[in-house]
Protein backbone atom coordinates (compact mmCIF):
# COMPACT_ATOMS: atom_id res chain seq x y z
CA UNK A 1 0.00 0.00 0.00
CA UNK A 2 2.65 2.21 0.87
CA UNK A 3 4.56 1.87 -2.62
CA UNK A 4 1.60 2.20 -4.46
CA UNK A 5 1.05 5.39 -2.45
CA UNK A 6 4.59 6.99 -3.51
CA UNK A 7 4.22 5.61 -7.24
CA UNK A 8 0.94 7.95 -7.27
CA UNK A 9 2.68 11.19 -5.69
CA UNK A 10 5.50 10.54 -8.60
CA UNK A 11 2.97 10.24 -11.32
CA UNK A 12 1.51 13.54 -9.96
CA UNK A 13 4.62 15.26 -9.87
CA UNK A 14 5.27 14.05 -13.84
CA UNK A 15 2.42 15.15 -14.43
CA UNK A 16 2.04 18.42 -13.39
CA UNK A 17 5.81 18.57 -14.72
CA UNK A 18 4.94 17.96 -17.99
CA UNK A 19 1.86 20.93 -17.70
CA UNK A 20 4.52 23.28 -17.90
CA UNK A 21 5.61 25.32 -20.69
CA UNK A 22 8.79 27.43 -21.41
CA UNK A 23 9.32 30.81 -23.28
CA UNK A 24 11.19 28.66 -25.63
CA UNK A 25 8.53 26.35 -26.31
CA UNK A 26 5.94 29.17 -27.46
CA UNK A 27 8.95 30.89 -29.70
CA UNK A 28 9.48 28.24 -31.40
CA UNK A 29 5.86 26.80 -32.09
CA UNK A 30 4.87 30.78 -33.08
CA UNK A 31 7.99 30.96 -35.39
CA UNK A 32 6.89 27.74 -36.83
CA UNK A 33 3.63 29.22 -37.64
CA UNK A 34 5.07 32.73 -38.96
CA UNK A 35 7.81 30.96 -41.34
CA UNK A 36 5.10 28.55 -42.53
CA UNK A 37 2.83 30.60 -43.66
CA UNK A 38 2.78 31.74 -47.51
CA UNK A 39 0.20 34.65 -47.19
CA UNK A 40 -2.22 35.98 -44.27
CA UNK A 41 -4.46 38.03 -43.48
CA UNK A 42 -5.35 39.55 -40.03
CA UNK A 43 -8.64 41.55 -39.05
CA UNK A 44 -8.65 43.17 -35.79
CA UNK A 45 -9.02 46.56 -34.15
CA UNK A 46 -6.12 48.53 -32.92
CA UNK A 47 -6.44 51.76 -30.34
CA UNK A 48 -3.66 54.14 -29.90
CA UNK A 49 -4.03 56.25 -26.22
CA UNK A 50 -2.07 59.50 -26.22
CA UNK A 51 -2.97 60.84 -22.21
CA UNK A 52 -6.66 61.28 -22.36
CA UNK A 53 -7.20 60.75 -25.89
CA UNK A 54 -7.61 57.65 -27.32
CA UNK A 55 -8.00 56.61 -31.33
CA UNK A 56 -9.44 53.45 -32.59
CA UNK A 57 -8.73 52.22 -35.80
CA UNK A 58 -9.92 48.99 -37.92
CA UNK A 59 -6.74 46.94 -39.03
CA UNK A 60 -6.71 44.51 -41.79
CA UNK A 61 -3.02 43.52 -42.64
CA UNK A 62 -2.19 41.20 -45.59
CA UNK A 63 0.89 39.77 -46.07
CA UNK A 64 2.66 37.43 -48.99
CA UNK A 65 6.21 36.12 -49.27
CA UNK A 66 8.73 37.78 -49.98
CA UNK A 67 8.16 40.85 -48.45
CA UNK A 68 4.50 41.64 -49.88
CA UNK A 69 2.09 43.83 -47.35
CA UNK A 70 -0.57 45.80 -47.50
CA UNK A 71 -2.26 47.55 -44.04
CA UNK A 72 -5.46 49.20 -44.37
CA UNK A 73 -6.14 51.20 -41.34
CA UNK A 74 -9.63 53.16 -40.96
CA UNK A 75 -10.18 55.61 -38.17
CA UNK A 76 -13.35 54.58 -36.56
CA UNK A 77 -14.32 58.22 -35.83
CA UNK A 78 -14.05 60.22 -38.66
CA UNK A 79 -13.59 57.13 -41.49
CA UNK A 80 -10.50 58.44 -42.07
CA UNK A 81 -8.93 55.48 -44.06
CA UNK A 82 -4.86 55.39 -45.17
CA UNK A 83 -2.97 52.16 -46.96
CA UNK A 84 0.48 51.24 -46.40
CA UNK A 85 1.84 49.01 -48.88
CA UNK A 86 4.83 47.49 -49.50
CA UNK A 87 5.29 45.61 -53.32
CA UNK A 88 8.18 45.33 -55.82
CA UNK A 89 7.98 48.80 -56.58
CA UNK A 90 8.28 50.38 -53.02
CA UNK A 91 6.71 51.25 -50.10
CA UNK A 92 3.60 53.70 -50.13
CA UNK A 93 1.06 55.29 -47.86
CA UNK A 94 -2.42 56.06 -49.57
CA UNK A 95 -5.16 58.23 -48.80
CA UNK A 96 -7.90 56.92 -51.46
CA UNK A 97 -10.21 59.56 -50.37
CA UNK A 98 -7.07 62.05 -51.38
CA UNK A 99 -6.36 60.18 -54.36
CA UNK A 100 -3.00 60.89 -53.17
CA UNK A 101 0.06 58.46 -52.29
CA UNK A 102 3.27 59.12 -50.86
CA UNK A 103 6.14 56.89 -52.12
CA UNK A 104 8.85 56.45 -49.46
CA UNK A 105 12.63 55.33 -49.94
CA UNK A 106 12.16 52.96 -47.24
CA UNK A 107 13.28 49.84 -45.12
CA UNK A 108 9.83 49.57 -43.53
CA UNK A 109 8.34 47.40 -41.93
CA UNK A 110 11.57 45.82 -41.57
CA UNK A 111 13.52 48.86 -39.75
CA UNK A 112 11.26 49.44 -36.19
CA UNK A 113 8.43 47.87 -34.49
CA UNK A 114 4.66 46.62 -36.05
CA UNK A 115 2.19 45.49 -33.87
CA UNK A 116 -0.45 44.08 -36.07
CA UNK A 117 2.79 42.34 -38.27
CA UNK A 118 3.38 38.52 -37.17
CA UNK A 119 7.02 39.00 -38.77
CA UNK A 120 7.54 42.14 -36.65
CA UNK A 121 6.56 40.21 -33.44
CA UNK A 122 8.36 37.72 -34.17
CA UNK A 123 11.50 39.39 -34.44
CA UNK A 124 10.95 41.74 -31.34
CA UNK A 125 10.87 38.50 -29.69
CA UNK A 126 14.26 36.85 -31.19
CA UNK A 127 15.55 40.15 -30.49
CA UNK A 128 15.21 40.20 -26.59
CA UNK A 129 17.18 37.56 -24.74
CA UNK A 130 15.91 37.84 -21.96
CA UNK A 131 11.81 38.18 -22.88
CA UNK A 132 9.79 36.18 -20.68
CA UNK A 133 6.51 33.79 -20.27
CA UNK A 134 3.73 34.36 -18.15
CA UNK A 135 0.80 31.68 -18.45
CA UNK A 136 -2.86 31.97 -16.93
CA UNK A 137 -5.93 29.26 -17.73
CA UNK A 138 -6.08 30.67 -21.12
CA UNK A 139 -3.38 32.24 -22.60
CA UNK A 140 0.70 32.44 -22.91
CA UNK A 141 2.10 36.10 -22.50
CA UNK A 142 5.18 36.86 -23.82
CA UNK A 143 7.03 40.24 -22.50
CA UNK A 144 9.68 41.45 -24.74
CA UNK A 145 11.45 44.46 -25.82
CA UNK A 146 10.35 46.96 -28.53
CA UNK A 147 11.99 48.88 -31.62
CA UNK A 148 10.68 52.25 -32.07
CA UNK A 149 13.07 54.21 -33.25
CA UNK A 150 10.92 57.84 -33.17
CA UNK A 151 9.17 56.96 -30.76
CA UNK A 152 11.17 55.95 -27.60
CA UNK A 153 8.67 56.42 -25.15
CA UNK A 154 7.45 52.86 -26.34
CA UNK A 155 9.77 50.44 -24.41
CA UNK A 156 8.12 46.45 -24.57
CA UNK A 157 5.20 44.81 -25.52
CA UNK A 158 2.95 41.79 -24.05
CA UNK A 159 1.64 39.37 -26.96
CA UNK A 160 -0.81 37.01 -25.73
CA UNK A 161 -1.77 33.63 -27.42
CA UNK A 162 -3.99 30.71 -27.17
CA UNK A 163 -2.84 27.52 -25.60
CA UNK A 164 -2.71 26.34 -29.42
CA UNK A 165 -0.22 29.90 -29.38
CA UNK A 166 -2.90 31.16 -31.54
CA UNK A 167 -1.90 35.48 -31.65
CA UNK A 168 -4.97 37.10 -29.81
CA UNK A 169 -3.77 40.56 -28.81
CA UNK A 170 -0.81 42.90 -28.42
CA UNK A 171 -0.41 45.55 -25.76
CA UNK A 172 2.65 47.80 -26.28
CA UNK A 173 4.36 49.76 -22.93
CA UNK A 174 5.87 52.69 -22.09
CA UNK A 175 8.49 53.29 -18.94
CA UNK A 176 5.62 53.92 -16.53
CA UNK A 177 3.97 50.76 -17.40
CA UNK A 178 1.01 52.98 -19.10
CA UNK A 179 -0.96 51.43 -22.28
CA UNK A 180 0.13 53.12 -25.00
CA UNK A 181 -0.66 50.65 -28.19
CA UNK A 182 -3.15 47.89 -28.39
CA UNK A 183 -3.84 45.26 -31.47
CA UNK A 184 -7.08 42.95 -30.52
CA UNK A 185 -7.00 39.85 -33.59
CA UNK A 186 -10.30 39.07 -34.22
CA UNK A 187 -9.43 36.56 -37.28
CA UNK A 188 -6.31 35.47 -38.70
CA UNK A 189 -5.82 33.30 -41.47
CA UNK A 190 -2.44 31.65 -42.38
CA UNK A 191 -3.92 30.42 -45.36
CA UNK A 192 -5.57 33.36 -47.00
CA UNK A 193 -4.20 32.44 -50.68
CA UNK A 194 -3.27 36.04 -51.40
CA UNK A 195 -1.45 36.56 -55.44
CA UNK A 196 1.03 39.47 -56.53
CA UNK A 197 -2.30 41.09 -58.03
CA UNK A 198 -3.65 42.03 -54.52
CA UNK A 199 -1.04 44.55 -53.95
CA UNK A 200 -1.44 46.79 -57.00
CA UNK A 201 -0.75 50.27 -56.00
CA UNK A 202 -3.21 51.67 -58.40
CA UNK A 203 -6.20 48.87 -57.05
CA UNK A 204 -6.23 51.03 -53.64
CA UNK A 205 -8.17 53.82 -55.39
CA UNK A 206 -9.87 52.49 -58.46
CA UNK A 207 -11.16 49.66 -56.44
CA UNK A 208 -12.29 51.90 -53.45
CA UNK A 209 -15.87 52.57 -52.60
CA UNK A 210 -17.47 54.95 -54.56
CA UNK A 211 -19.42 56.52 -52.25
CA UNK A 212 -16.45 57.60 -49.63
CA UNK A 213 -13.75 57.50 -52.16
CA UNK A 214 -15.24 60.44 -54.66
CA UNK A 215 -13.43 62.98 -55.56
CA UNK A 216 -13.85 66.56 -54.44
CA UNK A 217 -12.78 70.05 -55.19
CA UNK A 218 -12.43 71.19 -52.22
CA UNK A 219 -11.74 74.57 -51.18
CA UNK A 220 -11.40 76.72 -48.02
CA UNK A 221 -10.39 78.07 -45.40
CA UNK A 222 -9.58 78.23 -41.48
CA UNK A 223 -11.90 80.07 -39.27
CA UNK A 224 -9.08 79.62 -37.16
CA UNK A 225 -5.73 78.54 -36.63
CA UNK A 226 -4.75 75.49 -34.19
CA UNK A 227 -1.76 75.84 -32.24
CA UNK A 228 0.04 73.36 -30.58
CA UNK A 229 -0.28 72.06 -27.21
CA UNK A 230 3.61 71.61 -26.50
CA UNK A 231 6.25 74.30 -27.96
CA UNK A 232 9.70 73.43 -27.05
CA UNK A 233 11.08 75.64 -24.46
CA UNK A 234 12.13 79.07 -25.38
CA UNK A 235 10.63 79.09 -28.37
CA UNK A 236 7.78 81.30 -28.73
CA UNK A 237 5.14 82.05 -31.75
CA UNK A 238 6.41 85.23 -33.74
CA UNK A 239 4.55 85.13 -36.73
CA UNK A 240 1.29 84.22 -38.43
CA UNK A 241 0.91 84.37 -42.01
CA UNK A 242 -2.45 83.55 -44.03
CA UNK A 243 -1.93 83.01 -47.66
CA UNK A 244 -4.65 82.39 -50.93
CA UNK A 245 -3.78 79.49 -52.89
CA UNK A 246 -5.76 77.93 -55.54
CA UNK A 247 -7.66 75.55 -52.61
CA UNK A 248 -8.26 78.19 -50.34
CA UNK A 249 -6.20 79.59 -47.78
CA UNK A 250 -3.00 78.28 -46.10
CA UNK A 251 -2.30 79.55 -42.75
CA UNK A 252 1.44 79.51 -41.83
CA UNK A 253 2.75 80.06 -37.86
CA UNK A 254 6.43 80.54 -37.44
CA UNK A 255 8.05 80.08 -34.46
CA UNK A 256 11.25 81.41 -33.32
CA UNK A 257 13.24 81.21 -30.43
CA UNK A 258 15.84 78.31 -28.72
CA UNK A 259 13.76 75.48 -31.64
CA UNK A 260 12.84 77.69 -34.71
CA UNK A 261 10.20 75.86 -36.71
CA UNK A 262 7.22 76.54 -39.18
CA UNK A 263 3.69 75.10 -39.19
CA UNK A 264 1.48 75.08 -42.22
CA UNK A 265 -2.24 74.14 -41.75
CA UNK A 266 -4.66 74.02 -44.85
CA UNK A 267 -8.28 72.25 -46.15
CA UNK A 268 -7.28 68.80 -47.52
CA UNK A 269 -7.86 68.47 -51.74
CA UNK A 270 -8.38 65.95 -53.28
CA UNK A 271 -6.31 65.27 -56.38
CA UNK A 272 -7.94 64.88 -60.20
CA UNK A 273 -5.35 62.70 -61.22
CA UNK A 274 -3.97 60.30 -59.07
CA UNK A 275 -1.39 61.78 -57.58
CA UNK A 276 2.33 60.30 -56.27
CA UNK A 277 4.86 62.27 -54.20
CA UNK A 278 8.21 61.06 -53.38
CA UNK A 279 9.53 60.97 -49.46
CA UNK A 280 12.57 60.13 -48.28
CA UNK A 281 11.86 58.66 -44.90
CA UNK A 282 9.40 56.59 -43.24
CA UNK A 283 5.83 56.23 -42.77
CA UNK A 284 4.55 56.93 -38.82
CA UNK A 285 1.42 56.41 -36.96
CA UNK A 286 0.32 59.73 -35.38
CA UNK A 287 -2.71 59.23 -32.96
CA UNK A 288 -5.53 59.48 -36.01
CA UNK A 289 -3.15 59.23 -39.34
CA UNK A 290 -0.32 58.15 -40.92
CA UNK A 291 1.86 60.52 -41.73
CA UNK A 292 4.80 60.94 -43.71
CA UNK A 293 8.32 61.32 -41.30
CA UNK A 294 10.96 63.00 -43.51
CA UNK A 295 14.43 64.53 -42.17
CA UNK A 296 13.71 67.28 -39.55
CA UNK A 297 9.76 67.44 -41.29
CA UNK A 298 6.48 66.01 -41.09
CA UNK A 299 3.37 65.39 -43.22
CA UNK A 300 0.38 64.22 -42.01
CA UNK A 301 -3.57 65.02 -42.68
CA UNK A 302 -6.29 64.72 -39.74
CA UNK A 303 -9.95 66.02 -39.60
CA UNK A 304 -9.82 67.03 -43.49
CA UNK A 305 -6.72 69.58 -42.48
CA UNK A 306 -3.29 68.96 -44.18
CA UNK A 307 -0.52 69.91 -41.63
CA UNK A 308 3.21 69.87 -42.74
CA UNK A 309 5.67 70.47 -39.95
CA UNK A 310 9.28 71.66 -39.97
CA UNK A 311 12.55 72.59 -38.08
CA UNK A 312 15.93 71.74 -38.61
CA UNK A 313 16.44 72.29 -34.58
CA UNK A 314 13.88 69.69 -33.99
CA UNK A 315 14.58 66.29 -33.16
CA UNK A 316 12.14 63.44 -34.84
CA UNK A 317 10.87 63.15 -30.59
CA UNK A 318 10.08 66.73 -31.03
CA UNK A 319 8.38 66.60 -33.91
CA UNK A 320 6.04 63.78 -33.11
CA UNK A 321 5.88 65.78 -29.58
CA UNK A 322 4.26 68.91 -30.91
CA UNK A 323 2.00 67.46 -33.79
CA UNK A 324 0.45 64.94 -30.84
CA UNK A 325 0.04 68.01 -28.89
CA UNK A 326 -2.54 69.86 -31.99
CA UNK A 327 -5.98 69.23 -30.85
CA UNK A 328 -7.92 66.57 -32.00
CA UNK A 329 -11.45 66.93 -31.18
CA UNK A 330 -11.49 69.45 -34.31
CA UNK A 331 -14.23 68.76 -36.86
CA UNK A 332 -13.70 70.26 -40.47
CA UNK A 333 -16.92 70.73 -42.66
CA UNK A 334 -17.06 71.88 -45.72
CA UNK A 335 -14.36 74.22 -45.36
CA UNK A 336 -14.58 75.49 -42.10
CA UNK A 337 -13.61 74.15 -38.30
CA UNK A 338 -16.13 73.48 -35.75
CA UNK A 339 -15.44 73.64 -32.11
Amino acid sequence: MKKISILLVILLIATCGCGKVDVGKVKEDFESKVTKTKSYQLNGTMEIINNEDKFLYTVEASFLKDDFYKVRLVNQTNNHEQIILKNEEGVYVVTPKLNKSFKFQSEWPNNSSQSYLLASLLQDIKNDNNSSLEEDDNSYIIKTSVNYPNNSELVYEKIYFDKEVNLQRVEVYNNDDSLKIKVNVKSLDLKAGLEKEDFVLEDLVNNCDEESCKIEEKTGSLDEAIYPLYIPSETYLTSKDVLDTDKGERVILTYSGNKNFVLVEEIASSSKDFEIIPVYGDPLLLNDSVAALQSNSLYWTSNNVEYYLAGNDLSNEELLSIATSLTSTDIVTSGTIEK
